[in-house]
């Protein structure tokens, strides 16, 4: 009885560390209209967090980074790493790029879980003094 509690406590303390990471992935939505419109799986690489996109919702799965700048432009936008170099520190994630495929801009990146929610991320991208924020759900 002992070793089935144990067990199954251990289970339950693994899924609540994992619920914790930022890594895996997330439906992003347009800020604008609400609508889903991909899906973006975060991984760490070297230290830094990336995050390329594994599912387009709103756009035909061979769609083209028209407006992207430099390397990406005219490149599938499915598969395509759009978020760069991000370090966790001081409780966010952050000192990253982050690209918004349709406007073709990088901007400067930091994201956090909502309200401490593990399933809700805030991402905020800015350039100057000005910012745009959005909200991804974990898939």
């Amino acid at each position: 009885m002992k070793q089935t509690l144990l067990f199954l406590c251990s289970f339950w303390v693994l899924g609540a560390l994992h619920s914790q990471s930022i890594t895996g992935t997330w439906k992003t939505v347009d800020d604008d209209t609400n609508e889903a419109k991909s899906h973006l799986e975060l991984f760490i690489g070297n230290g830094k967090m990336y995050g390329k996109v594994v599912k387009l919702l709103k756009s035909p799965p061979d769609k083209l980074c028209d407006n992207c700048p430099g390397e990406r432009k005219n490149k599938p936008v499915l598969g395509m790493i759009v978020l760069v170099e991000m370090i966790q520190k001081d409780g966010f994630w952050q000192s990253g790029s982050i690209l918004d495929p349709e406007k073709g801009k990088w901007y400067t990146c930091k994201m956090w879980f909502k309200d401490g929610d593990p399933n809700t991320l805030v991402v905020r991208g800015y350039i100057g003094p000005f910012y745009r924020t959005q909200y991804w759900y974990r898939v």
